[in-house]
């Protein structure tokens, strides 16, 4: 019984962090390198990260998808099938890479290293990406795309990387404690029962 209320609770979580990252995209986006202004900087990574950090890679993974398609149909429909593929690319590389480190060595140190090798990968991943997939989807030549890989693409994705990563490592272990572990709703619960204990033993 109570495995079936942890999947649940699990489940609950989950869907709770893909919409917060939905949230999170409709309240902030925007440009971050003037060399590529079409590419803007947006939090939905974050909620991802803690949820692939708490339930590990193929968790992380799951809500990337899922997070992708539901923005993409939703708050990002303008940009279609070509936004949902490239940001289950290249969350989906952050994500892995950060979460399969920090399971293997879960310590502070873990997660920093995680994170970092995150965001490099991601980086570099979306540089072939972008070189073979926003030409066929944004109409863009080949030579004028890969022309802005280094000065424009390469930095930002390091750059939105990065800064979704250090937000994470700053608030991941409250929001870990508090809504992953529910501390505060355990706690709750616990001391409603002393409360019904109490009250049982004074009416008796």
């Amino acid at each position: 019984m109570n495995g079936k209320l942890e999947n649940i609770r699990k489940l609950v979580v989950m869907a709770m962090l893909v919409a917060i990252s939905i949230v999170l995209v409709y309240l902030i986006h925007l440009p971050l390198i003037p060399a590529v202004p079409f590419l803007e900087y947006d939090p939905a990574d974050i909620p991802i990260l803690i949820g692939a950090f708490a339930y590990g890679p193929a968790a992380g993974i799951l809500l990337t998808v899922v997070t992708a398609v539901v923005q993409g149909l939703t708050v990002s429909a303008g940009s279609g099938l070509y936004g949902i593929i490239m940001h289950i690319i290249a969350t989906s590389v952050l994500v892995l890479v950060a979460s399969g480190i920090y399971r293997r060595k879960h310590t502070k140190k873990g997660a920093i290293l995680g994170l970092v090798c995150g965001s490099l990968a991601m980086g570099l991943v979306m540089m072939p990406a972008n070189h073979f997939i926003t030409p066929i989807f944004m109409g863009v030549p080949t030579p004028v795309l890969d022309a802005l890989l280094l000065p424009g693409i390469l930095p930002f994705n390091l750059i939105k990387a990065g800064i979704n990563s250090l937000v994470t490592f700053l608030i991941y272990k409250t929001v870990s404690r508090h809504i992953i572990h529910g501390e505060g709703w355990k706690k709750s619960n616990k001391e409603t029962t002393n409360d019904q204990a109490q009250q049982c033993r004074a009416d008796g």
